[in-house]
């Protein structure tokens, strides 16, 4: 169905948000601070305000797409009496403080108000493969999810604002630490030896394939993390770090960087030799919270 709202930020994002509620068939009005970045946008069906007060009047929603939750309390302070009523769903990048001290000063002002991020570069919105986080109101988010969903696959995180920036941050770490080991299989596996070198694209799909194990060892994990005790179902923390020893050995025979399993190797070393080798990989959390005091009952 059709919903009206609106897009304050045509930057590479805030232009791709708007693309794709004009894709979906919503009635988008479009304002941002420089002129001329919405002429596009206009020639697709958006409606182009004058001013940012006049944006959010034309729609029940406002997406917030700037440079910066500066930008973002610039924009609405000269607005704030017209806000009430009017609900503001924040896709700016911003941290935890931010979120909830934004949120409390929209709500004050009888807004409702959704902190989100898009999980995705401007060239995967609106795909439903890629995920929108949001932290705030249910009720205010099931409102909107039907309208959010023109930019991919929305999730209620839970009722902190801040909840979206802290997945996001989390999220960032898990894919730059995945692609760098992704990064070191392919070093690995391209080194020469008696067949020759493997294509980082043939390796690439065996990785993509075991990836599926992966996600099965983290649902394993998980429960015993939130339990705090490690069981480890016959794949101890000794055989893991046995199996780093070789990884670190054959990194050095191929010249690979040793920077990446020798931390690995670190880490499971010092659970090792405070006697919880007979864990579960899922130990090695108390030392990555903790800076390496570690802790906790064996299980």
């Amino acid at each position: 169905m059709s919903a009206r709202v609106t897009v304050l930020g045509l930057g590479p994002m805030g232009g791709a948000l708007a693309g794709a509620f004009l894709a979906a068939g919503h009635r988008t009005t479009v304002w941002n601070r420089t002129p001329g970045r919405a002429d596009a946008l206009a020639g697709r069906g958006a409606v182009v305000a004058p001013s940012a007060a006049a944006a959010l009047a034309a729609s029940p929603v406002g997406v917030l797409a700037l440079a910066s939750y500066d930008a973002v309390r610039e924009v609405l302070a000269p607005v704030a009496a017209g806000l009430a009523g009017c609900t503001l769903v924040n896709l700016t990048s911003g941290s935890p403080p931010d979120a909830r001290e934004t949120a409390a000063w929209a709500e004050a002002r009888g807004a409702a108000y959704l902190d989100g991020v898009v999980m995705t570069t401007p060239s995967g919105v609106g795909d439903p493969d890629f995920l929108q986080l949001y932290g705030g109101s249910r009720a205010v988010f099931e409102t909107h999810r039907a309208t959010l969903a023109a930019l991919g696959s929305p999730v209620h995180l839970g009722p902190d604002p801040a909840l979206s920036s802290v997945y996001d941050t989390a999220l960032l770490g898990l894919l730059w630490s995945s692609l760098t080991g992704w990064l070191h299989g392919v070093a690995l596996t391209g080194c020469e030896g008696p067949g020759g070198s493997v294509p980082a694209t043939a390796f690439t799909e065996v990785a993509g394939r075991y990836l599926k194990a992966v996600g099965l060892f983290m649902s394993a994990y998980a429960p015993q993390i939130d339990a705090g005790r490690y069981p480890a179902a016959g794949f101890p923390l000794d055989l893991h770090l046995m199996t780093m020893d070789i990884l670190v050995h054959a990194s050095e025979l191929g010249s690979v960087s040793t920077g990446l399993p020798r931390l690995l190797r670190e880490l499971a070393s010092r659970a090792v030799a405070a006697g919880h080798g007979g864990d579960s990989y899922a130990r090695l959390i108390e030392y990555v919270r903790g800076g390496g005091a570690g802790g906790g009952a064996a299980g």
